[in-house]
């Protein structure tokens, strides 16, 4: 005959001890998998939106030979003049009377007041001139030229 055990033995506290000594044992191991996983994602989500990033108003911006200027901390406002004589702030398109309003409402919510003038090369010098007056007159003084490299260097190494 064989012995039944019954439920208040001491088959069932031997049990218990067991359970409880195996959840005191540190995990000597880190899962990693999960980590991996997240920053995968994080990595081909930053690759799908880093070009769509950039400014998307279509100009032929000169060339010349410079060098690029440092870029600042907080993302400069950027300024575009098209062939067709629309005018844009980043992406929203604005009449040209409208320019200066706009830049100092948005201007008092930003520490840094530097601007970037992207130009189409087609546009004549007087009009890119008129613009940048009207601006430095508003009290944006630090204005930066968007060009492409590549151009000339008339001789200048």
């Amino acid at each position: 005959m064989t012995p039944m055990r019954s439920s208040g033995g001491s088959g069932g506290r031997g049990s218990r001890r067991r359970r409880s000594h195996s959840r005191a044992m540190p995990m000597s191991e880190i899962n990693v998998t999960p980590f991996v996983d997240v920053m995968l994602v994080l990595l081909i989500v930053f690759m799908v939106a880093a070009p769509l990033l950039t400014v998307g108003v279509p100009v032929e911006l000169p060339e010349t030979a410079a060098e690029p200027l440092p870029m600042p901390e907080e993302e400069p406002l950027t300024i575009t003049l098209t062939s067709e004589g629309s005018v844009t702030i980043q992406n929203s398109e604005i009449a040209l009377d409208q320019l200066i309003p706009r830049l100092s409402a948005i201007a008092e919510e930003r520490t840094d007041r530097q601007l970037f003038l992207r130009a189409d090369q087609g546009i004549s010098y007087g009009q890119v001139m008129q613009v940048m007056g009207a601006l430095n007159a508003a009290g944006f003084n630090r204005i930066g030229l968007v060009t492409e490299d590549g151009g000339p260097t008339l001789g200048a190494e």
